[in-house]
């Protein structure tokens, strides 16, 4: 549920941006995201499926989020 709601916003926001040629809420669409790349990994890694990409959606989620803190403060 979480996991759509995320990719619905992220959607619209990359719509918006491709249509309008504005860029200024591009912080905001790689926040959301990586919350949503780390949900898919937290999905991956509770279904048993203790591969590689659950834990690589993690790592990706989280370089994600932490580049992107800057321009939020």
């Amino acid at each position: 549920m979480v996991r759509t709601i995320l990719a619905i916003v992220v959607i619209v926001l990359s719509g918006y941006s491709l249509i309008t040629q504005t860029f200024e809420l591009m912080p905001y669409y790689m926040f959301i995201l990586g919350a949503l790349i780390l949900v898919s990994g937290f999905v991956e890694l509770q279904k048993d499926r203790k591969g590689f990409w659950g834990y690589m959606n993690i790592v990706i989620s989280l370089f994600i989020l932490i580049f992107y803190i800057p321009y939020f403060l």
